[in-house]
């Protein structure tokens, strides 16, 4: 069974700055860790390649850097790694970014599953994931919390909802999103730090995986961020005196007058 898990590069602090011109992160100088959830879709493939054979393929869309995290996902049992890497892609939104994997995921050709965390820490959408399968022509589940069975070409999960769980069970290939609830993530091994360290992972460019002029990157995204600021918090305090029917009067004519209530 081959596994094919995506990957991101997340600022590895809640202090990150944007750059005024083009309203996105600041990324030099600031370490960058993989994106937590993405951390249990990974353990959940290297899982499933444990019970059913096969092998795990890490890819990630990013810088150069961003091979630490594709050597960090080594260490903890995958087993290729490919990084997509140029400045075709940069600027990319969710659309633009599921572009270029769907693209490399083509180009990898034989896989059974695709693996992504629910969402990322920096971006928070959640959009990836479906957009990804909806590109591929594959079958997609969200909020996936355990993997029941595969079988006969087919997975059954269990996805989490909003007072208990569903049991859905979907044609392979597929592409599902993780919760944290399905594992929990190893530490690295002595063997696989020390695999890490000496794999070759390759780069593959816009032109490789065969994308079309305008499809990727900030040419290829739907949406753009026109700007980017922390809101302002103006907090004022009053102390409310009489007796305390009078206290709340005077608190309700307040809440009106704030067009709270």
């Amino acid at each position: 069974m081959n596994i094919i898990v995506c990957l991101k590069q997340v600022p590895g602090t809640t202090e990150v700055k944007i750059d005024p011109t083009s309203n996105t992160l600041v990324r030099q100088g600031i370490k960058s860790v993989v994106n937590p959830l993405d951390s249990y879709a990974l353990e959940e493939g290297v899982r499933l390649k444990e019970h059913y054979g096969g092998k795990v393929i890490a890819i990630t869309m990013g810088p150069p850097q961003a091979t630490e995290i594709l050597r960090d996902a080594i260490s903890t049992g995958a087993d290729d790694t490919i990084l997509l890497s140029d400045i075709a892609f940069a600027g990319s939104d969710t659309l633009a970014t599921s572009t270029t994997l769907a693209k490399a995921i083509e180009k990898i050709n034989k896989y059974d599953l695709v693996i992504c965390g629910r969402q990322t820490l920096d971006g928070d959408t959640g959009q990836v994931g479906p957009e990804l399968a909806e590109m591929l022509g594959l079958p997609f589940i969200a909020y996936v919390s355990k993997i029941e069975t595969i079988a006969d070409g087919k997975i059954k999960v269990q996805r989490m909802v909003e007072d208990g769980y569903e049991t859905i069970e979907a044609a392979l290939p597929a592409v599902i999103t993780v919760v944290k609830e399905i594992n929990v993530p190893r530490l690295p091994s002595l063997r696989g730090l020390t695999r890490a360290k000496s794999a070759q992972i390759p780069t593959w460019t816009a032109q490789e995986i065969g994308t079309e002029k305008g499809t990727v990157g900030q040419a290829g995204s739907a949406t753009w961020v026109v700007k980017v600021f922390y809101p302002q918090r103006v907090q004022t305090a009053e102390m409310l005196k009489g007796d305390p029917e009078a206290q709340v009067e005077t608190l309700i004519e307040k809440l009106k007058e704030a067009k709270i209530i």
